[in-house]
């Protein structure tokens, strides 16, 4: 649910109009740190769920670092969107127009792209479930059976 709210936010924002200001920008990114936080908690719960005592240490720090890493690698990516969408050369000097075009065209981006990984998630949920129940309902595994 929080990666849809934060979809949702994310489209309002690449559909903003300048002309509604400040609280045009503020209105959708509420949506966007709402959805954000719905669905960060959400996730360190299902990770966290079935780890074993023993990596209770482990596991926080290689979701944390993976966050981190995927906050920096997205802000260089998505800076380089804006930057191919506002098509300037300087964003100091830039036409205000083009401002306006690089933010929309970058949350735009950003929703297509937490739309394909909602694809993903959804198809990782639904071959999970399958993958359960050929194993005749997710009954646990006796100690010489295997999964092929």
């Amino acid at each position: 649910m929080g990666l849809v709210v934060l979809a949702a936010g994310c489209f309002m924002l690449s559909m903003t109009s300048t002309a509604l200001g400040v609280v045009g920008h503020l209105a959708p990114t509420t949506v966007v740190t709402v959805g954000y936080a719905m669905f960060q908690t959400a996730n360190n719960t299902a990770v966290m769920a079935d780890v074993s005592t023993d990596q209770r240490g482990v596991t926080p720090g290689m979701l944390n670092l993976s966050r981190n890493l995927g906050l920096l690698t997205g802000t260089c990516v998505m800076g380089a969107v804006f930057a191919l969408a506002s098509a300037t050369a300087d964003v100091t000097t830039a036409r205000p127009e083009a401002v306006a075009s690089g933010v929309r065209i970058t949350f735009a981006v950003g929703a297509l792209l937490i739309v394909v990984a909602l694809m993903a998630a959804a198809g990782g949920r639904a071959l999970s479930r399958r993958t359960a129940g050929d194993r005749g309902g997710g009954a646990p595994l006796g100690r010489d059976q295997r999964i092929v």
